[in-house]
């Protein structure tokens, strides 16, 4: 996070509007894309489908579909997500960008073999036509694979070109869909899953590509990134279960009287999946201003201070600096609440407007529920933020807990809404979210008040070898790699 930082601030000191709106825009697509990407494919590719005269079950039937790739995806991704962001930030520390690509392929080696393993056999055994199971696990693997490129590509300060190739995307889906939908014989679903398929895999091409131009080979171990689990192993369980507390209501509501049975094994809750993938867009005004107000703003400060301690500043000025630090972060997390309050009333009010009017089938009960979840994700994001600051002071074991109360709230509270009336769909994850909220501001308010002590007094006094399950997997790996090159 801290090279997207380095790279924004250049951009954020030129003058000028269009300089502002360039930093944003670049901002944008390296740290939403794939999202935006995903939810804008959606909203496209229904509206395709319903200009192509596609009966309400064959549009049931492709966003399902979609949804499955995007979701699932989303999720194998972010088991190593979080471990990842980790090893290639340790990396550039210590100015060793030859470990950053082998990771890359380890990372996504492993995740697109289990991945591909248990959606494919999912697919098989979905109980769908053979051509929507392979689409869709090209889809899926497609989608996965760019996940992870996302994970590397915040090191990448090549935001132009990121940008570009994430409006191309979005040009490919919308002519490919409409040729393929218009011109040509093709099922609606398969012409469409094909154009989806198509917008992420020129955006997976064009990343790798970029990837190679910033970070060059190396004979390195692949795996060596699974260390890192044995190193750090709340962070590993961090990335398990964010995705858990984020998306998990979804799964829960396709069990609601909402369900629908699509075909085979594949359901959906349409009336509330859509509400959800709209509403989560008023989130990414705070994913953005994070990056820019909190890493750009915060980030000096940070370093000044923990500069101070490692090179022997005095008790004086330590003491200021981090006094002036925890201003400026109490400032922008303040100012990033109040952008984010501005954005949900936005879209609320402005998005109710517009979203009744843009012939989605929006109904009354999908526009309430709409309303319910913008607050539920506003919540989700604040904290989601505060619980990234935690991560910055070390505290993997607040950032954890705080992912457990988001987890197992938002699901529980969700389980218990969906016998309530449909006006109160919703709620159950605006209340899991507020917990999640309430949780982690408490604790990094807690973690602040004694900070010297938590970042200096809990550290270990020397580095503890580490042995375990992982690391003697990532041995294997590498003897086994060795062993194979020399045959």
């Amino acid at each position: 996070m801290a090279g997207i930082g380095f790279e924004l601030k250049r951009l954020f000191e030129k003058d000028g509007i269009a300089a502002r709106i360039r930093a944003y825009s670049y901002a944008s697509s390296v740290i939403s894309g794939p999202m935006i990407l995903g939810i804008f494919l959606l909203l496209a590719v229904l509206k395709l489908a319903e200009m192509d005269g596609a009966p309400l079950g064959e549009r049931e039937m492709l966003l399902s579909l979609l949804t499955y790739g995007l979701l699932f995806s989303l999720i194998t991704s972010s088991v190593l997500s979080v471990i990842c962001t980790r090893y290639v930030a340790d990396a550039l520390y210590l100015k060793r960008k030859n470990l950053v690509l082998p990771s890359f392929y380890g990372s996504a080696g492993l995740a697109l073999l289990v991945g591909g393993l248990l959606y494919g056999t999912f697919l098989l055994f979905s109980g769908i036509p053979f051509a929507y199971q392979v689409l869709s696990f090209l889809f899926y693997m497609t989608v996965l694979f760019v996940w992870i490129e996302m994970t590397y590509l915040s090191a990448v300060n090549d935001y132009k070109n990121v940008m570009v190739t994430f409006a191309a995307a979005i040009g490919i889906l919308i002519a490919v869909g409409f040729v393929l939908t218009r011109f040509t014989k093709l099922d609606t679903t398969v012409a469409l899953l094909g154009a989806a398929w198509a917008a992420y895999g020129v955006m997976g091409i064009r990343y790798y590509a970029l990837l190679l131009e910033y970070f060059s080979p190396s004979k390195h171990s692949p795996f060596h990134f699974l260390r890192w689990i044995e190193h750090h192993p709340l962070l590993f369980f961090l990335g398990m279960l964010i995705p858990v507390g984020l998306y998990g209501h979804l799964f829960i509501m396709w069990f609601s009287p909402l369900q629908v049975t699509v075909m085979g094994w594949f359901r959906g809750a349409p009336t509330y999946d859509v509400s959800a993938l709209v509403a989560i867009l008023s989130t990414l005004i705070t994913s953005i201003s994070f990056v820019i107000s909190v890493e750009v703003r915060f980030y000096p400060e940070y370093r000044r201070y923990f500069s101070l301690l490692n090179d022997g500043g005095t008790i004086t000025d330590i003491a200021y600096q981090e006094k002036k630090m925890l201003r400026v972060l109490h400032d922008e997390l303040e100012a990033l609440l109040v952008k984010q309050v501005i954005a949900t009333i936005f879209f609320i009010t402005i998005g109710t407007v517009i979203l009744d009017n843009m012939a989605l089938g929006f109904t009354g009960d999908m526009l309430g529920i709409f309303r319910i979840l913008c607050i539920g994700y506003a919540l989700y994001a604040i904290g989601n933020s505060t619980m990234l600051i935690l991560l910055y002071f070390e505290d993997h074991l607040g950032a954890f807990c705080g992912a457990v109360v988001l987890a197992v709230s938002t699901n529980v509270c969700t389980f218990i809404s969906k016998g309530w009336e449909s006006s109160y769909y919703g709620m159950g994850f605006l209340l899991g979210a507020g917990l999640f909220c309430l949780f982690v501001y408490w604790r990094l308010n807690w973690y602040t008040k004694n900070l010297i002590y938590h970042v200096i007094a809990q550290q270990p006094l020397q580095e503890i070898e580490r042995h375990g399950v992982m690391v003697q997997f990532a041995d294997r790996m590498e003897r086994l790699r060795q062993t194979k090159k020399h045959d």
